[in-house]
């Protein structure tokens, strides 16, 4: 695929603890295009979340690799690996995860900051994001001031800034109320299109799997494609 931003080849992970071997998956392959969105679907302690810090550089493969925007994760040092996870990737959890010392507007623009740029643009390019998903009537407002719904956006504001290649989310609607969680993942829906940013979201909320290009589920340690009619 031409237009491929991420890929895991034969891609496993096994825990030890002493002479204690748990094996959680082994030979996965995964991949994703530029725009595309996928679900992946699992019951608790299938490893989904293992899967996607796997693919977003944040834990070590036992076997396989991941490449990102063409490159092998595991071929580039830790400074590498870090700056290539803040350009080319963005992270939305369940829990929001902002710094509560900083504003919404501080929060969003660390990535930024971090991968160089001078405080004017990051700030631009903050405020632009934090408009786009309604919040800039909150600008300077820290977490503990906003509501889930709120701080939720300010972390899916803060994950895009960057302009990455593909958003990974890890349950980013699970700690919301029905109403809440279904304006999040519009908003999630309307800028993957609005960049062209990929969107692989971990998620048990079958309903919102099925509005995504594709559903994997994760069973038993192996990935195998859903059907829309069986999701």
């Amino acid at each position: 695929m031409n237009d491929e931003v991420l890929r895991a080849e034969q891609l496993g992970k096994t825990y030890a603890e002493g002479k204690l071997r748990t094996p959680v998956f082994d030979g996965l392959d995964f991949h994703v295009g530029a725009g595309e969105t996928v679900a992946i679907l699992g019951a608790s302690g299938a490893g989904k979340s293992t899967l996607l810090h796997l693919l977003g550089g944040l834990d070590t493969p036992t076997a396989g690799e991941v490449f990102v925007a063409g490159q092998r994760m595991n071929a580039l040092s830790d400074a590498a690996r870090g700056q290539l996870r803040n350009k080319a990737l963005g992270f939305v959890y369940q829990f929001h995860h902002l710094l509560p010392e900083f504003t919404a507007l501080e929060n969003a623009m660390l990535p930024v900051l971090l991968g160089g740029a001078g405080v004017g643009d990051a700030s631009q390019r903050a405020r632009a994001l934090l408009e786009a998903v309604g919040l800039g009537h909150r600008l300077e407002h820290k977490p503990g001031e906003l509501s889930g719904g709120e701080r939720q956006r300010a972390a899916v504001a803060r994950a895009l800034v960057n302009k990455p290649a593909c958003v990974l989310g890890d349950e980013p609607t699970g700690n919301l109320d029905e109403k809440t969680a279904a304006t999040v993942f519009e908003l999630m829906l309307e800028l993957n299109r609005a960049q062209r940013t990929s969107l692989v979201m971990v998620t048990h909320d079958r309903r919102l799997a099925r509005r995504l290009d594709r559903v994997l589920e994760l069973h038993e340690g192996r990935l195998r494609e859903v059907a829309p009619a069986q999701v």
